[in-house]
């Protein structure tokens, strides 16, 4: 039983910033790459940043020098940091993390947190 709380959306004007958390709970042993996607309306979900146990990051082109990854690996807890927020980065942000639940069974699953909404207005 695993679960991804996320919170910190809202509505900002554009150039403003937000944080967003996800934090794991449950059954776990090990918590492995941490993602977050977003997906704006009528539009597919599509990867904003990652992050590996090891603090190795990457985002696409968009959000380059203006979101930051992270993670606090003690709390099970990730985050994504927005700065200077475009109207075109508006969408419902979800969190996805990659999870070892059974001390016993090398076994590795992906969950996905309820997604939060960021509304950026120009």
């Amino acid at each position: 039983q695993v679960q991804l709380v996320e919170s910190g959306g809202g509505s900002v004007q554009a150039g403003g910033s937000l944080r967003l958390s996800c934090a794991v709970s449950g059954s776990i042993v090990s918590v492995f790459k941490m993602e977050w996607y977003r997906q704006a309306p009528g539009k597919q979900r599509d990867l904003v940043a990652s992050i590996t146990s090891g603090d190795i990051t990457n985002y696409i082109d968009p959000v380059k020098g203006r979101f930051t990854i992270s993670r606090d690996n003690a709390k099970n807890t990730g985050y994504l940091q927005m700065n200077s927020l475009k109207p075109e980065d508006t969408a419902v942000y979800y969190c996805r993390a990659e999870v070892r639940t059974n001390p016993r069974d090398f076994v590795i699953f992906s969950y996905w947190g309820q997604g939060t909404q960021v509304t950026v207005s120009s």
